[in-house]
């Protein structure tokens, strides 16, 4: 998961872009990037930390152009710790290339192969990223012989690259004297979307970063769709895959995208109304109502859940917790140590609201389990008499290999576990899992059109049909080893395939 925007206007772009990112920090907090284009030259800027903290007033000085792109970085693939990393990434052939892209290729590592054996490209980081802008490059390059460049040809290399790539890939490239290309997976499993005002085209990850920069939201990229503006602000689109079909991953409904962001025809704010409706469901079936004093939600994600959920049992909704909103979010902290001691920096119990009461406390999904620990331990220090624990997600069970950091079985607390077990390791007196069917009906509701979601996170169903248990041991070896320190993969269960 990172957040991408892209732009084309007639004016300077880069205050633009700044606050797009702003709009996306929460997609990625590990490292931020700019690049515009001013007479054929590329001026970029990018660093680890927050958009905040990566781009001064030299740094934006420094960006002039009226095209350019943008990225915040969540680091599925690579090397998290270097600034290496970060995007945008750069090819000076054909014609000069730069990308940022959302997504995780899982066939990176045989492209990567190719690239420098076949086709003698040299992609000098670990990131799936700089693999996917070769494999780009070099399609228009066999595309126009690097000659002349039209829509047609662009058209052409998406198409030859969606025959190569797999894996979840939004990706948005800037092309030197041409303009802002963006394309989507067949399956559109990562969001992407486009819009424009008076001046200017922008495309980003979600429907916020337009509204929130004066843009009207025209519509979503459709899943292996291509979308082309030229230098003039001409707009040029089609579709460059065989049997694309729309499976956008429901984790981004759950916790990943902003509630006020609309994503392929889905409210996130509705979606997650809807899970606390389902969840009340559940809730009724395990706890009484009347044993159930309060409900607490833990910020933020989980508040419309957890109010939707509080009005239907007739129950009060309480705000338990205070955020300290100058630390990140912990579920996408890298490391699972970082995470740990980032908890009640990040929250601060508010005694009066858990003291004396039976407190039903409403998350949006329980991953690794770290963060409900501290959480239940905190209502109890607060005086809470007994913790119920309710998740709007169901049990994550198997790792993600599309572009959320869920990468081992063994970190995940609900693997080979009972609720009764994980809910001993939470220490909670209760605990509600939402179900998969009930989570995939509460969303897909709101867009009949949508007739697949990817819930691999928690059904094991991985949309593209191609993943083995030895694609799962190799995507996440590298994780394994920095977050356990250990390479043990034996506890990986085969995932379920079936398309």
């Amino acid at each position: 998961m990172c957040g991408i925007v892209g732009v084309v206007s007639n004016e300077s772009v880069n205050q633009l872009i700044y606050d797009a990112l702003l709009l996306l920090q929460h997609r990625g907090q590990d490292a931020a990037g700019i690049v515009t284009q001013q007479n054929c030259k590329f001026f970029m800027h990018k660093a680890k930390g927050m958009v905040r903290d990566v781009f001064r007033t030299r740094n934006m000085r420094s960006l002039p152009g009226h095209c350019g792109l943008g990225q915040v970085r969540y680091p599925t693939a690579g090397n998290a710790f270097s600034d290496a990393e970060a995007q945008p990434f750069y090819v000076n052939a054909p014609f000069g290339i730069v990308l940022v892209h959302n997504g995780n290729l899982t066939n990176a590592h045989a492209l990567k192969t190719q690239l420098s054996d076949t086709y003698h490209r040299h992609v000098n980081t670990e990131s799936d990223s700089e693999v996917l802008l070769n494999v780009l490059a070099h399609e228009i390059e066999v595309t126009t012989r690097g000659i002349t460049l039209s829509p047609c040809d662009i058209f052409e290399a998406v198409r030859q690259v969606h025959k190569r790539v797999r894996g979840s890939y939004a990706a948005i490239v800037l092309i030197a004297g041409h303009g802002v290309l963006a394309f989507r997976d067949p399956f559109g499993i990562r969001p992407l979307c486009f819009g424009h005002n008076d001046n200017t085209w922008m495309v980003a990850s979600e429907s916020v970063a337009l509204e929130g920069t004066s843009h009207q939201f025209d519509r979503d990229i459709a899943p292996g769709e291509a979308v082309f503006i030229d230098l003039n602000g001409r707009i040029h689109t089609q579709q460059c895959a065989d049997n694309a079909v729309l499976s956008p991953c429901i984790f981004e409904y759950v916790y990943l995208a902003r509630p006020d962001s609309v994503m392929d025809g889905i409210s996130v704010y509705q979606a997650r109304l809807n899970l606390g409706e389902a969840l009340a469901k559940r809730v009724i079936s395990t706890v009484p109502p009347h044993d159930i004093d309060v409900v607490v939600p833990i910020p933020e994600t989980s508040r419309p859940s957890a109010a939707q959920l509080a009005q239907l049992l007739g129950l009060p909704y309480r705000e338990g917790f205070v955020k300290n909103r100058y630390v990140g979010r912990t579920f996408i902290m890298p490391g699972q140590s970082v995470r740990k001691r980032s908890v009640r920096q990040k929250l601060n119990a508010i005694a009066s609201e858990f003291n004396g009461r039976n407190v039903l406390l409403v998350d949006d999904s329980i991953v690794r389990g770290t963060t409900s620990r501290e959480i239940v331990q905190m209502a109890r220090d607060a005086g809470a008499r007994k913790v119920y624990m309710a998740s709007s997600a169901p049990p994550v069970l198997f790792p993600n290999v599309y572009g959320i950091d869920v990468p081992t079985q063994q970190e995940l607390v609900a693997h080979n576990r009972t609720v009764e077990q994980v809910q001993a390791i939470i220490g909670c007196d209760a605990l509600i899992y939402q179900d998969v069917d009930g989570m995939k009906k509460a969303i897909g509701s709101l867009n009949p059109a949508i007739q697949n979601f990817d819930a691999s996170c928690f059904d094991g169903i991985y949309v593209t049909g191609d993943i083995t248990l030895e694609d799962v041991v190799r995507l996440n070896t590298h994780r394994v080893r920095a977050n356990d320190n250990s390479d043990d993969t034996s506890r990986l269960a085969l995932p379920n395939t079936e398309d």
